[in-house]
């Protein structure tokens, strides 16, 4: 894909990366399996998914609004990728134990059952990493344990057969600094290097003694492709009385035929990537009316959302969108803390079900995001680290003008599950 270089600006937000689902075919036999009373693998398998896939999205739209009120990212571009954060910290759920684990599973949306949770996560971590000539999606997720440490086998086997967290031991102790590197080179393998130094300088110290990663990474080509000739830079309105000057792209015309709806407060667009494979990528982008989110925000919720996608229809639809990169990075425990999980940050932490012991708690879950748009697709990547240490330490004809020259919400999700991967904003793309 063509990249534009990047003029960006940061911080702040959701983006959910995520879950892709068994084929249309394995679906409509699961379906007709149910309706004749009959539980099987794929049933199960399905409601696994499913059930991860609705915790996800919840989870995605919750800390979307927890960023959004932050004062700290009062009109900023936000984008994170919920799935990256959820995949780390449900594999450090598997090692919370009480409190510690009820206040994760709560924020998270987790399923309490075993089986359903980690199968749901096993099931979608292999559709994402199944292979699609004509799209890349992958995610990939790590310990790096204390060489000198004694975690608990029962926890490291979890970790690996369910969510293909292979342990590394490493010597946080006496050679942090390089251990900091070696892990943050594995996050820039795995996201074609969009996301580097995904761990700051100081984030290890001798009284680290886990590191949980994940890494999500996404490219995709539009079936409806723009025209890079007609890009022209035009005004972006981040305020009623303030513009910026974008590149533009459009695609109008004939064939300018896309996924198209409309309510009283906000226009919703959805530009399928192309596939090979039964899975099915899109971007939902949510454009209000005025340069005022509030009416896009207000629709980021899963039962919302699923209502805009079922009222999507295939239309012509005249298109203008910009050409934009942003590069997020947030340091979350003051979030996560104050959505609902401040235990796992205390020394009151009971991650007992890792070592056995008392003695750890999560110091830090550090999240950085990319995404670049333009006339061929989108690239998209994300990582998430979670670091455990010791306690001690309108227009009036017929066809529809959707003109992204404002701020928008756009999502980046799974089409057969409806399971969001990424979420953000575009508050100024300049």
């Amino acid at each position: 894909m063509k990249r534009i270089s990047p003029t960006i600006f940061v911080l702040a937000v959701i983006l959910a990366l995520g879950c892709i689902v068994a084929g249309c075919a394995d679906m409509q036999g699961a379906i007709s399996a149910r309706s004749a009373g009959e539980e099987t693998l794929d049933d199960q398998s399905a409601d696994a998914i499913d059930s991860v896939a609705a915790g996800n999205n919840r989870f995605a739209c919750d800390l979307y609004r927890n960023l959004a009120d932050d004062p700290k990212y009062a009109e900023t571009n936000l984008f994170f990728s919920p799935y990256s954060i959820s995949s780390a910290l449900a594999i450090t759920y598997e090692g919370a134990r009480g409190t510690t684990a009820d206040e994760i599973r709560s924020v998270l949306h987790l399923p309490e059952n075993d089986t359903l949770r980690r199968e749901g996560f096993s099931g979608i971590n292999a559709r994402m990493n199944s292979v699609d000539a004509a799209c890349t999606l992958r995610t990939a997720n790590a310990l790096w344990a204390e060489e000198t440490y004694q975690f608990l086998p029962e926890y490291i086997e979890t970790a690996e057969r369910y969510y293909g967290a292979n342990a590394t031991n490493i010597d946080f102790i006496n050679a942090p600094e390089e251990s900091r590197s070696t892990i943050n080179r594995w996050v820039e393998e795995r996201t074609e290097e969009k996301i580097r130094d995904l761990l700051p300088p100081g984030s290890i110290d001798p009284v680290t003694r886990l590191v949980i990663t994940n890494a999500i990474y996404f490219e995709g080509t539009w079936v409806k492709q723009f025209d890079e000739n007609l890009t022209r830079d035009d005004d972006f309105r981040v305020a009623p009385e303030r513009a910026v000057r974008v590149p533009m792209m459009q695609r109008t015309g004939e064939d300018a035929v896309f996924n198209y709806t409309e309510t009283g407060t906000v226009q919703v667009l959805g530009m399928p990537y192309a596939h090979e494979s039964g899975r099915q990528l899109s971007m939902l982008v949510i454009l209000p009316n005025d340069e005022n989110l509030t009416a896009a925000e207000a629709a980021l919720d899963p039962e919302q959302i699923g209502e805009l996608r079922q009222s999507l229809v295939s239309q012509r639809v005249d298109v203008f969108f910009p050409k934009f990169t942003l590069e997020t990075e947030y340091s979350l425990p003051e979030t996560l803390a104050a959505m609902g999980m401040p235990t796992a940050f205390s020394g009151a932490a009971d991650l007992s079900g890792m070592d056995g012991t008392r003695d750890l708690f999560i110091s830090d879950v550090i999240h950085k995001a990319f995404v670049d748009v333009d006339e061929e697709g989108t690239e998209a990547a994300a990582a998430t680290a979670v670091v455990v240490r010791l306690v001690s330490a309108p227009q009036n004809n017929d066809i529809p003008v959707f003109r992204a020259d404002h701020p928008f919400v756009f999502l980046i999700l799974d089409d057969d599950t409806g399971n969001i991967l990424f979420i953000g904003r575009v508050a100024n793309p300049a």
